[in-house]
């Protein structure tokens, strides 16, 4: 069964990612189903668009918008599945709605999408560097700009939209997000919060 434009995937997990696991012992982190932040990203392709033929194969682990596994409450205060709901635990994602995928341990950033991993600076007592940071997973349209993954570059404010990969805290964003590219790291470290880590 194919969808004549969208993906059809389902999370991989729970719809939210909510709890972690500390000392053997459950933590639930939030639960309003409206928080977006909690909404789990994460799942599994099983099945691709018919109308055009994109890098992702069924069976690849998918990252995408926060929207399409998201629960909300209608006017009348019930509540409901997101529109991109189909059955059965599955749900359509368009193609911009996809920023990553993941094919035999190999991460892979979609379309014009990439992902930067955020920086600390000792001069700001290991605070996280405002608008800067390491690219971790570039693109295509990157590559031709001559910016590759583990350049330092710069994005402006309000882009820092977080996803958990694997074990690390990246920020979400387009091409045309990455503003400058920096020649050198000056002091400064790789940011990845205890919270990001698996339990």
């Amino acid at each position: 069964m194919n969808s004549i434009y969208d993906y059809i995937i389902e999370p991989i997990g729970e719809r939210y990612d909510n709890v972690k696991k500390i000392d053997n012992k459950e933590l639930i982190l939030n639960t309003k189903i409206e928080t977006f932040k909690s909404v789990n990203k994460k799942a599994k392709v099983i099945s691709v668009p018919k109308a055009y033929n994109l890098d992702i194969k069924p069976g690849d682990t998918v990252y995408v918008h926060h929207n399409v596994f998201r629960r909300f409450y209608d006017m009348k205060g019930r509540e409901k599945n997101s529109r991109a709901y189909f059955k059965n635990n599955q749900y359509f994602c368009s193609a911009d709605q996809i920023y990553l995928y993941e094919r035999n341990g190999k991460f892979n950033s979609f379309l014009d999408r990439c992902f930067v991993k955020p920086l600390v600076s000792d001069k700001l007592g290991d605070k996280t560097i405002p608008n800067k940071g390491v690219l971790k997973y570039g693109n295509k349209l990157l590559k031709k700009l001559n910016i590759a993954e583990g350049d330092i570059i710069g994005f402006p404010n309000a882009r820092e939209w977080e996803f958990i990969v694997g074990e690390e805290l990246l920020y979400c964003m387009k091409s045309k997000d990455i503003l400058i590219k920096y020649g050198h790291k000056e002091n400064q470290k790789e940011y990845n919060p205890s919270w990001a880590k698996g339990s």
